[in-house]
Protein backbone atom coordinates (compact mmCIF):
# COMPACT_ATOMS: atom_id res chain seq x y z
CA UNK A 1 0.00 0.00 0.00
CA UNK A 2 0.96 3.61 -0.75
CA UNK A 3 1.56 5.96 2.17
CA UNK A 4 -1.91 7.20 1.71
CA UNK A 5 -3.29 3.65 2.60
CA UNK A 6 -1.23 3.06 5.01
CA UNK A 7 -2.45 6.31 7.04
CA UNK A 8 -6.08 5.50 6.64
CA UNK A 9 -5.40 1.36 7.98
CA UNK A 10 -3.69 3.20 10.63
CA UNK A 11 -6.24 5.97 11.38
CA UNK A 12 -8.92 2.95 11.83
CA UNK A 13 -7.02 0.93 13.82
CA UNK A 14 -6.80 4.14 16.04
CA UNK A 15 -10.63 4.38 16.18
CA UNK A 16 -11.37 6.50 13.30
CA UNK A 17 -14.13 5.76 11.24
CA UNK A 18 -12.90 8.18 8.39
CA UNK A 19 -10.09 9.82 6.96
CA UNK A 20 -10.05 12.72 4.17
CA UNK A 21 -7.13 14.54 3.14
CA UNK A 22 -7.63 18.32 1.05
CA UNK A 23 -4.66 20.97 1.26
CA UNK A 24 -4.70 24.45 3.85
CA UNK A 25 -5.91 26.72 0.43
CA UNK A 26 -8.89 24.43 -0.05
CA UNK A 27 -11.23 26.62 2.10
CA UNK A 28 -10.78 30.04 0.02
CA UNK A 29 -14.43 31.41 0.84
CA UNK A 30 -14.12 31.06 4.80
CA UNK A 31 -12.49 33.62 5.37
CA UNK A 32 -15.83 35.83 3.68
CA UNK A 33 -18.18 33.69 4.99
CA UNK A 34 -16.65 34.09 8.84
CA UNK A 35 -16.65 37.69 8.28
CA UNK A 36 -20.25 38.28 7.45
CA UNK A 37 -20.77 35.77 10.09
CA UNK A 38 -19.53 38.09 12.57
CA UNK A 39 -21.05 41.34 11.05
CA UNK A 40 -24.11 40.10 11.66
CA UNK A 41 -23.35 39.62 15.09
CA UNK A 42 -24.61 35.94 15.12
CA UNK A 43 -21.26 34.69 17.34
CA UNK A 44 -22.77 36.55 19.94
CA UNK A 45 -20.21 36.95 23.07
CA UNK A 46 -18.05 34.74 21.40
CA UNK A 47 -15.16 37.37 20.65
CA UNK A 48 -12.69 34.59 19.77
CA UNK A 49 -14.54 34.29 16.47
CA UNK A 50 -13.66 37.87 15.27
CA UNK A 51 -10.20 38.21 17.55
CA UNK A 52 -8.61 35.24 15.74
CA UNK A 53 -10.65 36.09 12.29
CA UNK A 54 -7.35 35.76 10.08
CA UNK A 55 -5.67 32.36 11.53
CA UNK A 56 -9.71 31.25 11.69
CA UNK A 57 -10.84 32.12 8.04
CA UNK A 58 -7.53 31.07 6.38
CA UNK A 59 -5.37 27.81 7.36
CA UNK A 60 -2.37 28.87 5.45
CA UNK A 61 -2.23 31.74 7.84
CA UNK A 62 -2.45 29.98 10.77
CA UNK A 63 0.51 27.64 9.56
CA UNK A 64 2.24 28.56 6.15
CA UNK A 65 4.46 25.78 6.03
CA UNK A 66 1.32 22.83 6.23
CA UNK A 67 1.35 21.11 2.75
CA UNK A 68 -1.52 18.85 3.42
CA UNK A 69 -4.82 19.09 5.96
CA UNK A 70 -5.79 15.36 7.43
CA UNK A 71 -8.90 15.39 8.48
CA UNK A 72 -10.55 12.67 10.88
CA UNK A 73 -14.23 11.56 11.91
CA UNK A 74 -14.59 10.05 15.13
CA UNK A 75 -18.03 8.88 16.48
CA UNK A 76 -20.09 9.23 19.71
CA UNK A 77 -23.73 7.74 18.37
CA UNK A 78 -25.79 7.90 21.50
CA UNK A 79 -26.83 4.64 22.70
CA UNK A 80 -30.58 5.99 23.44
CA UNK A 81 -32.85 8.55 22.26
CA UNK A 82 -31.70 12.03 22.73
CA UNK A 83 -34.83 13.45 22.51
CA UNK A 84 -36.63 11.22 25.26
CA UNK A 85 -35.54 13.08 28.15
CA UNK A 86 -37.32 16.16 27.39
CA UNK A 87 -40.14 14.57 28.69
CA UNK A 88 -38.87 14.53 32.21
CA UNK A 89 -38.97 17.46 33.52
CA UNK A 90 -37.32 16.71 37.05
CA UNK A 91 -33.92 15.57 34.67
CA UNK A 92 -31.40 18.05 32.89
CA UNK A 93 -31.09 16.85 29.67
CA UNK A 94 -27.08 17.43 28.90
CA UNK A 95 -25.93 16.67 25.17
CA UNK A 96 -24.66 13.33 23.92
CA UNK A 97 -21.13 14.83 23.38
CA UNK A 98 -20.74 15.57 26.91
CA UNK A 99 -21.80 12.60 28.31
CA UNK A 100 -18.68 10.36 29.00
CA UNK A 101 -15.11 11.94 28.98
CA UNK A 102 -14.04 15.12 27.21
CA UNK A 103 -13.68 14.36 23.23
CA UNK A 104 -10.92 17.00 23.45
CA UNK A 105 -8.64 14.82 25.75
CA UNK A 106 -9.95 11.39 23.95
CA UNK A 107 -9.07 12.36 20.37
CA UNK A 108 -6.34 14.68 20.78
CA UNK A 109 -4.32 11.43 22.15
CA UNK A 110 -5.41 9.47 19.14
CA UNK A 111 -4.55 12.29 16.73
CA UNK A 112 -0.99 11.96 18.90
CA UNK A 113 -0.81 8.97 18.10
CA UNK A 114 -1.52 8.51 14.60
CA UNK A 115 0.43 11.95 13.89
CA UNK A 116 3.71 9.83 15.43
CA UNK A 117 2.88 7.29 13.29
CA UNK A 118 3.21 9.03 10.29
CA UNK A 119 6.57 10.88 11.78
CA UNK A 120 8.00 7.85 11.73
CA UNK A 121 6.72 6.25 8.36
CA UNK A 122 7.74 9.30 6.16
CA UNK A 123 8.88 11.88 7.98
CA UNK A 124 8.05 16.11 7.99
CA UNK A 125 6.40 17.90 10.60
CA UNK A 126 2.86 17.60 12.03
CA UNK A 127 0.44 19.78 14.17
CA UNK A 128 -2.80 18.40 15.68
CA UNK A 129 -5.59 20.48 16.62
CA UNK A 130 -9.23 19.39 18.72
CA UNK A 131 -11.65 22.35 18.49
CA UNK A 132 -9.64 24.25 20.66
CA UNK A 133 -7.39 26.34 17.86
CA UNK A 134 -8.60 28.82 15.67
CA UNK A 135 -9.50 25.74 13.00
CA UNK A 136 -12.62 25.82 10.79
CA UNK A 137 -12.66 21.82 11.10
CA UNK A 138 -16.26 21.69 8.92
CA UNK A 139 -15.19 23.35 6.24
CA UNK A 140 -12.26 21.58 6.05
CA UNK A 141 -13.64 18.21 6.46
CA UNK A 142 -16.32 19.09 3.75
CA UNK A 143 -13.43 19.46 1.05
CA UNK A 144 -11.39 16.88 2.30
CA UNK A 145 -14.80 14.56 1.17
CA UNK A 146 -15.71 13.86 4.95
CA UNK A 147 -19.59 15.06 4.34
CA UNK A 148 -20.95 18.31 4.02
CA UNK A 149 -22.43 20.95 6.08
CA UNK A 150 -26.33 20.55 6.40
CA UNK A 151 -29.13 23.14 6.74
CA UNK A 152 -27.86 22.84 10.48
CA UNK A 153 -24.41 23.87 9.84
CA UNK A 154 -23.20 20.81 11.80
CA UNK A 155 -21.22 18.05 9.20
CA UNK A 156 -23.23 15.55 7.86
CA UNK A 157 -21.51 12.38 6.31
CA UNK A 158 -23.59 9.69 4.19
CA UNK A 159 -22.17 7.07 5.64
CA UNK A 160 -21.94 8.40 9.86
CA UNK A 161 -24.84 10.59 9.90
CA UNK A 162 -23.71 13.27 12.35
CA UNK A 163 -22.72 12.28 15.38
CA UNK A 164 -19.21 12.33 14.82
CA UNK A 165 -16.18 14.75 16.59
CA UNK A 166 -13.80 15.91 14.14
CA UNK A 167 -9.76 16.03 14.63
CA UNK A 168 -7.18 17.81 12.25
CA UNK A 169 -3.61 16.77 11.62
CA UNK A 170 -1.55 19.43 9.15
CA UNK A 171 1.32 18.51 8.23
CA UNK A 172 4.41 19.62 5.93
CA UNK A 173 4.17 15.95 3.92
CA UNK A 174 2.40 16.39 0.19
CA UNK A 175 -0.66 13.88 0.35
CA UNK A 176 -2.99 13.67 -2.28
CA UNK A 177 -6.28 15.57 -0.97
CA UNK A 178 -9.51 13.93 -1.75
CA UNK A 179 -12.52 15.13 -3.57
CA UNK A 180 -15.35 16.72 -1.56
CA UNK A 181 -18.63 15.92 -0.97
CA UNK A 182 -21.66 17.41 -2.67
CA UNK A 183 -24.92 18.28 -0.15
CA UNK A 184 -27.19 16.03 0.52
CA UNK A 185 -30.12 17.42 1.84
CA UNK A 186 -32.25 17.91 -0.64
CA UNK A 187 -35.60 19.31 0.00
CA UNK A 188 -35.04 18.46 4.11
CA UNK A 189 -35.98 20.28 6.76
CA UNK A 190 -36.11 18.60 9.57
CA UNK A 191 -33.50 19.55 11.66
CA UNK A 192 -34.72 23.55 10.92
CA UNK A 193 -38.29 22.72 11.95
CA UNK A 194 -37.03 20.90 15.59
CA UNK A 195 -35.17 24.04 17.12
CA UNK A 196 -36.77 24.98 20.07
CA UNK A 197 -35.66 28.54 19.71
CA UNK A 198 -36.23 29.00 15.85
CA UNK A 199 -32.14 29.72 15.47
CA UNK A 200 -31.44 29.10 11.56
CA UNK A 201 -32.53 32.37 10.51
CA UNK A 202 -32.12 30.67 7.10
CA UNK A 203 -30.79 27.13 6.00
CA UNK A 204 -27.20 26.64 6.48
CA UNK A 205 -27.49 29.49 8.61
CA UNK A 206 -26.97 30.16 12.83
CA UNK A 207 -28.09 32.86 15.17
CA UNK A 208 -26.13 31.66 17.85
CA UNK A 209 -27.69 33.72 20.15
CA UNK A 210 -30.88 31.71 19.84
CA UNK A 211 -29.13 28.51 20.30
CA UNK A 212 -29.55 26.71 23.05
CA UNK A 213 -25.77 24.88 22.73
CA UNK A 214 -24.70 28.37 23.22
CA UNK A 215 -26.92 29.48 25.39
CA UNK A 216 -26.62 26.99 27.69
CA UNK A 217 -22.63 26.81 27.66
CA UNK A 218 -20.73 30.17 25.80
CA UNK A 219 -23.26 32.74 27.25
CA UNK A 220 -22.56 34.39 29.89
CA UNK A 221 -25.13 36.34 32.03
CA UNK A 222 -28.76 35.73 32.26
CA UNK A 223 -30.67 34.87 29.08
CA UNK A 224 -33.11 36.78 27.20
CA UNK A 225 -36.08 36.04 29.44
CA UNK A 226 -38.34 35.47 25.96
CA UNK A 227 -36.16 32.24 25.60
CA UNK A 228 -35.92 30.89 28.80
CA UNK A 229 -39.03 29.18 28.50
CA UNK A 230 -38.22 27.49 25.21
CA UNK A 231 -34.92 25.82 27.12
CA UNK A 232 -37.16 23.00 28.31
CA UNK A 233 -34.99 20.99 30.89
CA UNK A 234 -31.76 21.53 28.40
CA UNK A 235 -29.14 22.59 30.89
CA UNK A 236 -25.96 21.93 28.84
CA UNK A 237 -26.57 21.65 24.95
CA UNK A 238 -28.88 20.58 22.59
CA UNK A 239 -28.88 17.63 20.36
CA UNK A 240 -32.41 18.02 18.59
CA UNK A 241 -31.22 19.31 15.29
CA UNK A 242 -28.96 16.40 15.63
CA UNK A 243 -30.66 13.94 16.44
CA UNK A 244 -34.01 14.38 13.71
CA UNK A 245 -31.34 13.89 10.79
CA UNK A 246 -32.42 10.94 8.53
CA UNK A 247 -28.94 10.20 8.02
CA UNK A 248 -28.42 8.92 11.45
CA UNK A 249 -29.69 5.90 10.22
CA UNK A 250 -26.08 4.94 8.86
CA UNK A 251 -24.70 6.30 11.83
CA UNK A 252 -21.69 4.72 13.58
CA UNK A 253 -21.23 3.24 17.33
CA UNK A 254 -18.74 4.59 18.80
CA UNK A 255 -15.77 2.04 19.85
CA UNK A 256 -14.57 4.73 22.57
CA UNK A 257 -15.49 3.39 25.77
CA UNK A 258 -14.90 7.12 27.39
CA UNK A 259 -18.15 8.13 25.95
CA UNK A 260 -20.29 5.82 27.27
CA UNK A 261 -23.14 7.42 29.73
CA UNK A 262 -21.13 8.77 32.73
CA UNK A 263 -23.38 12.10 33.25
CA UNK A 264 -26.13 10.24 32.75
CA UNK A 265 -29.65 12.49 33.24
CA UNK A 266 -28.85 14.27 36.36
CA UNK A 267 -31.59 15.35 38.56
CA UNK A 268 -32.50 18.80 39.02
CA UNK A 269 -32.65 19.18 42.90
CA UNK A 270 -29.58 17.32 43.13
CA UNK A 271 -27.44 19.89 40.64
CA UNK A 272 -29.23 23.23 41.72
CA UNK A 273 -27.46 22.58 45.82
CA UNK A 274 -23.96 22.62 43.92
CA UNK A 275 -21.49 24.57 45.26
CA UNK A 276 -17.76 25.33 43.48
CA UNK A 277 -16.30 21.81 45.03
CA UNK A 278 -19.64 20.15 44.38
CA UNK A 279 -19.60 21.00 40.82
CA UNK A 280 -15.82 20.14 39.72
CA UNK A 281 -16.33 16.94 41.72
CA UNK A 282 -19.42 15.87 40.09
CA UNK A 283 -18.25 16.73 36.65
CA UNK A 284 -14.58 16.28 36.66
CA UNK A 285 -12.59 15.00 33.33
CA UNK A 286 -16.53 15.96 31.44
CA UNK A 287 -16.56 18.89 29.07
CA UNK A 288 -18.99 20.33 31.25
CA UNK A 289 -16.51 21.72 34.01
CA UNK A 290 -15.51 23.99 31.37
CA UNK A 291 -18.76 26.37 32.38
CA UNK A 292 -18.11 26.14 36.03
CA UNK A 293 -20.90 25.83 38.87
CA UNK A 294 -22.71 29.49 38.44
CA UNK A 295 -23.35 28.82 34.61
CA UNK A 296 -24.82 25.55 35.67
CA UNK A 297 -26.85 26.38 38.54
CA UNK A 298 -28.50 29.53 35.96
CA UNK A 299 -29.40 26.62 33.77
CA UNK A 300 -30.62 24.49 36.67
CA UNK A 301 -32.71 27.15 37.51
CA UNK A 302 -34.08 27.76 34.05
CA UNK A 303 -34.98 23.88 33.94
CA UNK A 304 -36.82 24.36 37.40
CA UNK A 305 -38.66 27.42 36.05
CA UNK A 306 -40.21 25.34 33.01
CA UNK A 307 -40.53 21.87 35.25
CA UNK A 308 -44.03 22.79 36.93
CA UNK A 309 -42.48 20.90 39.83
CA UNK A 310 -43.27 22.56 43.39
CA UNK A 311 -41.27 20.57 45.26
CA UNK A 312 -38.66 22.61 43.75
CA UNK A 313 -39.45 26.09 44.25
CA UNK A 314 -37.69 26.06 48.01
CA UNK A 315 -34.68 25.11 46.30
CA UNK A 316 -34.65 27.96 43.75
CA UNK A 317 -36.36 30.59 46.28
CA UNK A 318 -33.31 29.49 48.40
CA UNK A 319 -30.78 30.97 45.62
CA UNK A 320 -32.54 34.22 45.03
CA UNK A 321 -29.90 36.19 47.03
CA UNK A 322 -26.85 33.68 44.90
CA UNK A 323 -23.77 35.83 44.84
CA UNK A 324 -23.52 35.42 41.70
CA UNK A 325 -26.09 38.05 39.92
CA UNK A 326 -27.20 35.65 36.77
CA UNK A 327 -27.88 32.50 39.08
CA UNK A 328 -30.03 35.05 41.51
CA UNK A 329 -31.83 36.81 38.91
CA UNK A 330 -32.64 32.86 37.38
CA UNK A 331 -33.61 31.56 40.61
CA UNK A 332 -36.22 34.97 41.13
CA UNK A 333 -37.19 33.73 38.02
CA UNK A 334 -37.71 30.42 38.16
CA UNK A 335 -40.16 30.84 41.45
CA UNK A 336 -42.38 33.73 39.51
CA UNK A 337 -42.73 30.84 36.38
CA UNK A 338 -44.01 27.92 38.94
CA UNK A 339 -46.32 30.59 40.64
CA UNK A 340 -47.68 31.82 37.52
CA UNK A 341 -47.75 28.58 35.65
CA UNK A 342 -49.95 27.26 39.12
CA UNK A 343 -47.10 24.97 39.46
CA UNK A 344 -48.38 22.32 36.63
CA UNK A 345 -45.81 20.80 34.06
CA UNK A 346 -44.90 23.24 31.52
CA UNK A 347 -44.94 21.70 27.77
CA UNK A 348 -43.42 22.93 24.95
CA UNK A 349 -45.70 23.19 21.80
CA UNK A 350 -44.95 21.95 18.28
CA UNK A 351 -44.18 25.20 17.60
CA UNK A 352 -41.23 25.91 19.84
CA UNK A 353 -43.87 28.08 21.86
CA UNK A 354 -43.93 27.36 25.70
CA UNK A 355 -47.16 26.49 26.37
CA UNK A 356 -49.35 26.34 29.78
Amino acid sequence: MNLKDRLLAQAQAEGFAAMGICRPDAVPQAAARLAEYVARGHHGQMGWMAERMQWRGDPVALWAEAKSVIMLAEPYQPATDPLAILKEPALGAVAAYAQGKDYHDLVKRRLKRLGRWLLEQAGGEIKVFVDTAPVMEKPLAEAAGLGWQGKHTNLLSRDLGNWFFLGAIFTTLELEPDAPQLPHCGSCTACLDACPTRAFPAPFQLDARRCVSYLTIEHRGPVDEALRGLLGNRIYGCDDCLAVCPWNKFAVAAREIGYAHRVGAPRLEELVVLDDAGFRAMFSGSPIKRIGRDRMVRNVLYAIGNSGLARLRPLAAALVEDADPAVADAARWAVARLVAAGEQPVAQGGDGVAQI
